[in-house]
């Protein structure tokens, strides 16, 4: 059984991580969130240690330290996305290796000092790259792989996941500490797109707003059409009223169904890590990289063919 402490304990992801400690056999000993709305943890851990100052949290996890049988092994971080690079390497300075919410880091020099602090504690980051693990997307890559074609496929990613005004008067509504809409919902299905279709050769900004974004990617094996929204008016005329959230691919016009599964990848995610298999630093520089590109870029009117259906419905 493995030590876990929990950074970001209050947020909308803490749930999932603690359910994939427990599930995995391991215990949540102490979880910090300057927020104290952990009631959850009566469900999952009811001894934790709790603490609502990081000073107080780390003074904690050192006196553990002291004790072989106390000490924590894992840090796993659910704290705002600008947060996350001094959380990790809190974590890692605390003797332990740390398990990660997307987006790791903003940009591909803090991945680069992720790597210095990993050299000089002897400790690994893990990112969760939860898509990674989804049947759909785990076969939809293996036929890729296995099918042999001259051209590229041809794909269009649409993801609206709707939210309510509280979002924006959030830290997820400010770009300096979410990073954005581009960053903060779609790195795993920048991720996603490069696990199926090989490195990224193309990125395109068409539109990037407060509420969505859209643009182009070529791939080695893909040119794709992407769409990412948390505007309920964006929402498909089907659905609309009846869900708040739609998760579509298409690849050359086929729909590959990935909207179920995701409550337990976290779980999986966990599994893997801990049997030694997780994604390192490695594994998600290229979507780093990507959504640091689309923040930074300038919007382009699309070339031909290139643009997402749903920028029609507003003004370029």
């Amino acid at each position: 059984m493995k030590y876990f402490a929990l950074i970001g304990a209050a947020g909308y992801i803490a749930p999932r991580h603690m359910k994939a400690i427990k599930e995995t056999g391991n215990h949540l000993a102490v979880a910090y969130d300057i927020n104290d709305s952990v009631g959850i943890i009566d469900s999952i851990s009811p001894d934790s240690e709790f603490f609502t100052e990081f000073e107080c949290f780390q003074e904690h996890a050192w006196q553990r330290r002291r004790d072989p049988y106390t000490a924590l092994d894992y840090i796993s971080v659910c704290s705002p996305n600008h947060l996350h690079h001094a959380h990790i390497t809190a974590g890692l300075r605390l003797g332990c290796d740390v398990i990660c919410e997307k987006p790791l880091v903003p940009t591909p020099a803090l991945l680069d000092e992720l790597e210095r602090v990993e050299q000089e504690t002897g400790k690994r980051v893990y990112n969760i790259l939860q898509l990674r693990h989804h049947p759909a997307i785990i076969a939809l890559k293996q036929r890729v792989a296995e099918t042999p074609r001259s051209d590229k496929y041809d794909v269009e990613l649409t993801y609206i996941t709707s939210r309510g005004k509280w979002y924006l008067a959030s830290w997820k509504g400010d770009p300096r500490r979410s990073l954005g809409v581009a960053t903060n919902i779609g790195v795993h299905f920048f991720d996603m797109l490069h696990f199926v279709f090989g490195d990224l050769e193309r990125n395109v900004l068409h539109y990037s707003g407060e509420q969505k974004a859209a643009g182009y990617l070529e791939y080695q094996k893909a040119r794709v059409r992407w769409f990412l929204s948390i505007d309920a008016d964006d929402l498909p005329s089907s659905v609309q009223g009846q869900q708040a959230t739609y998760r579509s691919i298409l690849c050359e016009g086929r729909e590959i169904e990935f909207s179920g599964g995701f409550t337990d990848l976290h779980t999986v995610s966990y599994r893997e890590i801990l049997a030694g298999r997780g994604y390192g630093l490695d594994d998600v520089r290229h979507c780093i990289e990507t959504v640091d590109f689309i923040r930074n870029a300038t919007p382009e009117v699309p070339s031909p063919g290139e643009a997402h259906p749903c920028l029609n419905r507003f003004a370029l």
